[in-house]
C-alpha cells in the first residue's frame, strides 16, 4: 500500500525521496526492520494473550529431559510468525506480483491448516490433531494451485538468454526474449538447466503441452515434504525457526540474483521476470523468524506449534520452486532433510524387524533426529546451535553454487 501511495507522490507532484521506494533493495530493508519489530514488541502482547485463553502446550510424556517443564508454554506462536511477515508485505510489496501473490495464499493457506491443527489439540483435546489425511489434502491442494498458476500465469517467464549477444545482434525489445517454460537449475552443473518436459519426449511432436504432467506432480511432493520436514524439525526450542531463517535468508539472496537481469547475466544464471519483488516477503519472513526466535530460544516463552512450522515448510517450497532452485533444497534444507529420513527410516526398519524377528528394533534412540540426541543427553541449547551451524554450512555450500559449475 505504502509503495502505491510513494509510486503516486512520485510520479503527480515530484514528491521529494518518494522515488527511494521504487528500490527492492530499501524496500527489503525496510521490510526486515518492520517485521522485526512487529514480531518483539508486539510478539509479548500476542503471547499475554495465548496465555489468558489458556493456550497451552500439551507435552507427551516421552521420557526426555526437562520435558515436564515445557507443558503449559504458549503454542500456536505461529500467528507472530505470519502478522509479522504480513504487514509488512502488504505495506511495502507490489501485490499485484503473482510471485508476492502466490506467497501471501501459501501463508494464509498454511498457516490456516496449522491453526486449525493447534485448535483440535488445544480446544476439542485430542492430541493427534487434525487427522492426517486432511493435512495431505490441504498440502496437495495448495501444490496443485501453485504448479497450476505457476505453468499458465502469462507473466510467470524466464528468459534463457544472457542481456549481450540476442539483445545486440538482434536489436530486440528485452521483454521479447521472456518465454513460458518448465526448466529448473540443477545445481554444481555448468550446464544446468533441466526441463521437465524432457521427461516426456517419448511421446513424440507436442510432447512440450503435457509438461504439466510432470511439473505439477512435482510441485505437490515438494511442498508436502518440505511442509512436513519443517513440522518435524519443531521439536525443541528455537531449531526450526533458526535453520529456517538460515534457509529462507539464502533463498532470498537467490530470489535477488535471479529477478536482477544484470546480476543474472553475470552469474549467469537463469533470469525470471518479476522475481525479484519476492525479495520484500522473503526479507519481511526472515524478520518475522529472528522476531520469533527471540522468544522462541531457550527456555522458550511460546513454541510455534503447527500453525507455524506447516507455514514456514509451505512457503520455503513454494519459494524454492519460483526461483527454479527446487533441486538445491535437498542441501539448502538439509536440516529438514535428515528429520524427515530419521522418522521414515525408524518407522521402516521397526516395522520391517517386527514383521520378520517378531519383535520391533530402532535405529535412533528416537526420532525425529534432534530427540535421538537429547536422548544421549545432550542439552537442548547445545542440539540446536549445533544444528543451526550445519544449517549456515549447507547455505554457505549452496551459494558456491552460484559459480561452482
Amino acid at each position: 500500500m505504502l509503495y502505491y501511495l510513494f509510486q503516486y507522490l512520485d510520479k503527480t507532484i515530484d514528491f521529494p525521496g518518494a522515488g527511494v521506494f521504487q528500490y527492492i533493495t530499501f524496500r527489503s530493508a525496510l521490510a526486515f526492520i518492520l517485521s522485526l519489530l512487529i514480531a518483539t514488541i508486539y510478539g509479548k502482547k500476542i503471547i499475554n494473550f495465548l496465555r489468558k485463553q489458556q493456550v497451552g502446550e500439551t507435552v507427551r510424556e516421552l521420557g526426555l529431559e526437562g520435558q515436564s517443564e515445557k507443558a503449559g508454554t504458549p503454542t500456536m506462536g505461529g500467528i507472530i510468525i505470519i502478522l509479522a511477515t504480513l504487514i509488512p508485505v502488504f505495506l511495502l510489496a507490489k501485490l499485484d506480483n503473482i510471485y508476492v501473490a502466490l506467497l501471501i495464499m501459501t501463508t494464509i493457506w498454511m498457516g490456516t491448516i496449522g491453526f486449525i491443527d493447534d485448535y483440535i489439540k488445544i480446544f476439542k483435546k485430542d492430541k493427534q490433531g487434525l487427522k492426517g489425511i486432511f493435512k495431505v489434502i490441504g498440502q496437495v491442494g495448495l501444490g496443485l494451485i501453485v504448479g497450476s498458476v505457476l505453468y499458465l500465469h502469462p507473466n510467470v517467464t524466464i528468459r534463457k538468454d544472457t542481456i549481450g549477444e540476442r539483445i545486440k545482434t538482434e536489436n530486440m525489445d528485452p521483454t521479447l526474449l521472456h518465454e513460458k517454460s518448465t526448466s529448473t537449475t540443477i545445481p554444481f552443473l555448468k550446464n544446468n538447466e533441466f526441463d521437465y518436459a524432457e521427461v516426456l519426449s517419448f511421446m513424440g511432436d507436442g510432447y512440450e503441452n503435457w509438461a504439466w504432467l510432470i511439473f505439477i506432480p512435482v510441485v505437490i511432493f515438494i511442498i508436502t515434504a518440505v511442509s512436513n520436514g519443517a513440522n518435524l524439525t519443531d521439536g525443541i526450542d528455537g531449531l526450526a525457526a533458526g535453520t529456517s531463517a538460515i534457509s529462507v535468508l539464502t533463498l532470498g539472496l537467490f530470489a535477488f540474483v535471479s529477478g536482477n537481469v544484470i546480476f543474472s547475466d553475470y552469474l549467469n544464471i537463469m533470469y525470471i521476470p518479476n522475481s525479484g519483488e519476492m525479495t520484500i516477503f522473503i526479507a519481511a519472513f526472515v524478520g518475522a523468524l529472528v522476531g520469533f526466535l527471540w522468544y522462541n530460544t531457550f527456555p522458550a516463552s511460546v513454541f510455534m506449534g503447527d500453525t507455524g512450522s506447516l507455514t514456514i515448510g509451505g512457503i520455503i517450497a513454494v519459494i524454492a520452486i519460483a526461483i527454479r532452485k527446487e533441486l538445491m533444497i535437498p542441501i539448502l534444507c538439509g536440516v529438514f532433510l535428515a528429520e524427515n529420513l530419521s522418522v521414515m527410516l525408524q518407522v521402516s526398519y521397526f516395522k520391517y524387524t517386527k514383521k520378520k524377528f517378531g519383535e520391533g528394533k530402532r535405529i535412533f534412540l528416537m526420532s525425529p533426529l534432534h530427540h535421538h540426541y537429547q536422548k544421549k543427553g545432550y542439552h537442548e541449547s547445545k542440539i540446536v546451535t549445533r544444528f543451526w551451524i550445519v544449517a549456515i554450512l549447507l547455505a554457505i555450500f549452496s551459494l558456491v553454487s552460484l559459480k561452482l559449475r
